[in-house]
């Protein structure tokens, strides 16, 4: 009889084969290398890449197959080059992290900083926000904290956070509402803190009209705002046809005059929803978003579960 081989040991593996063999290749192979995964990943058509073109559907829905199709290819190519770029991040030198990002109106985010309030800057998944936060410990010198949800095996979770710790970034593990009391600490005290915030499925989720249907994005930033004082300040990545990341640092995000604090919070988590649908809409293909998104997407799931119980 074969040895059965632990999944979570062989997920960690890969993961680990990454991070110590793709940083040592050239940045040339290593980019033609994630094309080629990319779209052998895209021609076998598995549950990932439907999802991603029914997502893709809602955002560019005047497209045709053909278009949903290229750019579904096109987004598992960005997808790719995150993680070709993220495997390689530890061996990039300063100048090269410095050159590879050049995100617009960075001003909003250095005028927050200068002002002592503490700066929420919120992201939704695109790009590669890992090269957006070592571009900003190493190119602004600004440490930062975030918060990084436990992955099964422990082991890969903590590669992940020593991956990230190693770019100077301070990583909390996304306990419940365990992070929270600690990320405010650190806004009151003037500090960064980052958070990707396109999709929270718990209960603590705030529903949003999110191209024109309704999904759930996390509380956390507004309220930290809320609490704290701090500046919310939406971020969004994309890819051109050049080398280097590109990004948007968008106005920040008003506090309502009135309301409760939970109606405020959801006004701010929808002003989030609406920065976030403009960057998406104009590169749809840096939006790596695999997953089940919009609610009426889990409401069949939902249902079905509840016959079953049944």
């Amino acid at each position: 009889m074969g040895t059965l081989i632990d999944p979570g040991k062989l997920t960690d593996g890969l993961y680990g084969l990454g991070w110590s063999a793709v940083k040592r290749l050239p940045e040339g192979v290593a980019a033609q290398l994630g094309r080629q995964l990319a779209d052998a990943a895209w021609r076998r058509r598995g549950k990932g890449i439907e999802r991603l073109e029914a997502n893709l559907a809602r955002v560019v829905p005047d497209a045709s197959p053909q278009r949903l199709a290229a750019l579904s290819r096109a987004g598992m190519r960005s997808y790719l080059r995150y993680w070709m770029e993220s495997f390689r991040l530890p061996a990039w030198s300063p100048e090269r992290i410095k050159a590879g990002f050049t995100p617009q109106d960075v001003h909003y985010l250095e005028e927050g900083l200068a002002s002592g309030r503490g700066v929420v800057l919120a992201l939704p998944h695109m790009g590669n926000y890992d090269l957006a936060g070592v571009w900003v410990t190493t190119k602004l010198g600004v440490p930062f904290t975030t918060v990084a949800e436990r992955l099964k095996p422990e082991s890969l979770y903590d590669r992940f956070v020593a991956y990230r710790e190693g770019l100077g970034m301070e990583v909390l593990p996304h306990t419940g509402g365990a992070a929270f009391g600690t990320l405010a600490r650190r806004l009151r005290a003037g500090g960064l803190v980052c958070l990707v915030a396109d999709r929270d499925l718990s209960d603590s989720g705030i529903p949003v009209k999110f191209f024109g249907e309704t999904a759930k994005m996390p509380a956390g930033p507004a309220m930290l705002a809320l609490h704290t004082g701090a500046l919310l300040l939406p971020v969004t990545l994309w890819y051109d046809d050049s080398p280097y990341l590109r990004g948007r640092v968008h106005p920040e995000i008003p506090v309502p005059e009135n309301g409760t604090r939970a109606e405020k919070a959801a006004g701010m988590t929808q002003a989030l929803a609406d920065a976030f649908a403009s960057g998406i809409a104009d590169h749809p293909e840096d939006w790596h978003m695999l997953q089940r998104l919009w609610l009426a997407d889990l409401e069949p799931r939902a249902a079905a579960a509840g016959r079953d119980r049944a």
